[in-house]
């Protein structure tokens, strides 16, 4: 971990207790895997692996619509984005 990482990954830290705590289905267990390897891809400084896993948790969470967790997620990809990690493909709007 380095100092550019450690808020995000605190985050994150803070977000998967968060998932695993959904209920039981198909998709939440998806949601959890996927934040699961967004952690290891930012641990591991993996540009393209946060880029994709980040799009994949987001598509996730929204599509479910967990509140708490969309804020904490928002809160992750601010703390990557001031750190220099591009985590989207194209520029928000």
């Amino acid at each position: 971990m380095s100092e550019k990482t450690a808020t995000a990954l605190a985050k994150l830290d803070e977000l998967l207790p968060l998932l695993r705590a959904l209920p039981d289905d198909p998709e939440s267990s998806t949601l959890v895997e996927t934040a699961e390897a967004l952690r290891r891809a930012v641990a591991a400084f993996h540009m393209e692996a946060i880029r994709f896993r980040m799009y994949s948790v987001d598509r996730l969470i929204t599509k479910n619509g967990h509140s708490d967790c969309a804020r904490i997620f928002d809160e992750v990809r601010h703390a990557l984005e001031a750190a220099g990690f591009h985590t989207r493909s194209h520029t928000a709007p």
